[in-house]
Formats: structure tokens, sequence, C-alpha cells
């Protein structure tokens, strides 16, 4: 004797934070922010082979304000962090961040001062996709990782707040980079002894 035997037919029980999570998923508007070769694989799957449209996803905002995902494809430069972070604080909640490719997870090859050692010292990262560059079919499995975290999440999207000021994704460069002056997220460091020095830097 189950509550199936109680309730007439055609009567589905669940919690507000589920269906809300479900719509969510079905519904992520991916904002374009592609900066290197990892951005010609994340438009292959707007195509009619992988077709994104599946999922919801065939509309990438060029508007942050009603975009949900951030895709980082591709490595994230120190003049071009600033611009990814305002555009990255003026969508909405809840909002994620993807990052695709090896050079946005961690920089990639490119291990110097010119290029951010990850893109989780700018924004916080959501789901990692590694790869040089990674195929579609990993994006889209990716995007499907993230779907699943989601769709089991709290009914706010997110377990926490995703702004600078307490947000606690916020961490310090510890990596070999040099200090990004302009960024507010990271902090001061010493300069290697071997490092090249700043244009207009003394030593």
């Amino acid at each position: 004797m189950g509550i199936e035997e109680k309730i007439p037919d055609g009567v589905l029980l669940t919690t507000v934070a589920k269906v809300l999570n479900i719509a969510r998923k079905n519904s992520v508007w991916p904002a374009q922010f592609g900066l290197a070769c990892c951005a010609i694989e994340m438009m292959a799957v707007g195509g009619p082979r992988f077709d994104i449209a599946r999922f919801g996803m065939e509309r990438f905002s060029a508007s942050p304000r009603q975009a949900d995902l951030m895709i980082v494809a591709g490595r994230v430069s120190q003049k071009m962090a600033p611009v990814l972070r305002q555009i990255y604080d003026q969508m909405s909640e809840p909002k994620w961040v993807l990052a695709m490719g090896v050079c946005a997870s961690s920089g990639g090859m490119f291990n110097n001062y010119a290029i951010v050692q990850g893109v989780d010292h700018i924004v916080p990262v959501d789901m990692y996709l590694p790869g040089c560059p990674p195929r579609p079919e990993m994006l889209l499995d990716a995007i499907l990782k993230l779907h699943d975290k989601i769709r089991t999440g709290p009914i706010t999207g997110k377990l926490g707040i995703t702004q600078i000021d307490d947000s606690p994704y916020e961490k310090p460069i510890e990596r070999d980079t040099r200090t990004s002056k302009s960024l507010p997220v990271d902090v001061e460091i010493a300069p290697y002894a071997n490092a090249a020095p700043l244009p207009g830097e003394d030593r």
C-alpha cells in the first residue's frame, strides 16, 4: 500500500526547489566570451552536428544581463581580466562559470606575467573543462555535468553568494605570475628575483 494508490492519477509530488532547478537547467543561456582557439570549439556546439539547442542553450547572449552561464574559452590576459570581471558582475543571479580549456583553467602553456594563471583568480568557477583545445563533445559533457549540479542545488541556485565583497571563492595568487595591479581580487606578492622588470620599474 504505497502513496501512489492514495492519490489520483496525474498528480506529481515534488518540492518548489526541484521544479525551479529543473527549469533553470533547461534554460541556461550562455554568455559568449571566446578569447582564443577554444572559442572555435565552443562555436561548433552551436552547429547542427552537436546542436546545443537540444538543451535550450542555442542563444549565446551578447548581453550579460540576459545570460546565466559564462563560458570562458581561452587564455585570459591581465588586460582582459577586469573586462571579464565586469561582465561577470553584470550577470544576474544565479549565475555559473565554466572554464573551458587548460588555459582558462590554469594558464596552460602560457606561464608568464601576461596571462592570468587560472580564471578562478578573477571569478568563481563552477566547472573546469581540461583539454587543449577540448572537443565540442567534451564541452557538451561539461555542460551536462553542470546541469546536474544545477538540478541538485539549493533553491537559490548557488551554495553561496558570488559577489566579490564576501565571496568564499576569493583567493590570492599563489602561482608563479606577476602582480595584477588593476584587479581587486589579487593580493600584493613579492616579485621573483629572476623575473623581468615591468616597464618603468627600476631594479
